[in-house]
């Protein structure tokens, strides 16, 4: 895939995934005739100025918007070849207390884009999603379900336009923002790391493997797939093990619309769904090309009726060891227990 002389915009480009595709993308396709930032955080947006300033990154281009205006939205995509949808309200707690405000960006946000896209000609489209969309039990898991579907359903409403839209579906990305371990590091120093439940697990996924994912999905989306990594299981307290040995774990229970486990493929899901090797990846249930065709050219594995993909019941798990390792390449260089 040669994403020199395109034109992208990513929404929600200010936060952690945002800033980590926008640094691969400039790395290797520095002839991208246009990289748009589209957030409508203005303090994080001026600050993301200073690391691409437009004296040397003349195609890199700082608009300020919100997914819930459509008409801001349809009219940043002027030109646009192809989209990243990252903007969402993710903080699981937040959404359940502001419910109303996390329909609007994640439900909401993702009709406009979806429309915004079809009207601009927009070439491919893929969206983030998160493990919480599968089985959910919170409104967060919950919009993100609704957003997927539409964005799915996308690909049935474009008619002779030759757009696809697809999604990428993983888990806690390790060192993102709001996330468990650079909160564990920042309490580490008050001595005691707060633990919800002993037993909780989470997938979990470096920002460059979420990168490397969402390009995959860019460069191979025949249109309507969830696409899912093979990724590792964490335990929550491994993670307090290895950020802070010496500190008391003290259990404060479940939070609002927290799960002890997460899924990324449910049961139910199981029949659409097939191995790619390095992907699972979940089809529609109708689709716009033809199914024999798909799986012959992927080479593409359907797995078993009773498979799902479980946090809990993973094959893969990262070690004690292995966590401080993944801390000091991904999160904080300098960390010492």
């Amino acid at each position: 895939m040669n994403l020199n002389k395109k034109a992208i915009l990513i929404t929600g480009g200010t936060g952690s995934f945002g800033k980590a595709f926008v640094k691969r993308i400039l790395e290797e396709w520095p002839q991208i005739e246009r990289l748009v930032i589209y957030s409508r955080d203005e303090q994080k947006q001026f600050e993301m100025a200073q690391e691409y300033p437009l004296s040397v990154y003349p195609m890199v281009r700082y608009f300020i918007g919100d997914v819930r205006d459509y008409s801001r939205l349809k009219r940043a995509l002027t030109g646009i070849d192809y989209v990243i949808h990252a903007a969402a309200m993710k903080h699981v707690h937040i959404a359940e207390y502001n419910p109303d405000e996390c329909v609007k960006t994640n439900i909401g946000g993702a009709e406009n884009l979806v429309r915004a896209c079809l009207a601009n000609g927009v070439k491919k489209v893929v969206a983030l999603s998160t493990d919480k969309a599968a089985a959910p039990i919170n409104l967060y898991g919950a919009t993100k379900l609704v957003s997927d579907k539409l964005f799915v359903a996308a690909n049935n409403i474009r008619g002779t336009n030759p757009i696809t839209f697809s999604v990428v579906r993983y888990g806690n990305v390790m060192g993102s923002n709001g996330s468990v371990i650079p909160f564990f590091i920042k309490k580490k120093n008050e001595g005691v790391l707060p633990i919800t439940n002993p037993d909780m697990t989470r997938f979990t996924i470096t920002l460059q493997d979420g990168v490397d994912m969402v390009l995959h999905a860019l460069e191979h989306a025949w249109g309507g797939e969830i696409f899912v990594p093979k990724i590792p299981s964490y335990r929550i307290m491994d993670v307090a093990e290895a950020i802070g040995p010496e500190c008391e774990k003290k259990v404060i229970g479940l939070r609002p619309g927290e799960k002890i486990h997460e899924e990324m493929i449910t049961s139910s899901d199981a029949f659409y769904t097939y191995d790619l090797g390095k992907y699972y990846t979940i089809l529609p249930s109708q689709h716009v090309w033809e199914l024999e065709e798909y799986l012959h050219h992927f080479k593409a594995k359907k797995v078993n009726e009773d498979f799902r993909y479980n946090s809990g019941e993973n094959n893969e798990w990262v070690t004690v060891e292995e966590i401080r390792k993944l801390i000091k390449i991904h999160v904080a260089p300098g960390f010492t227990v």
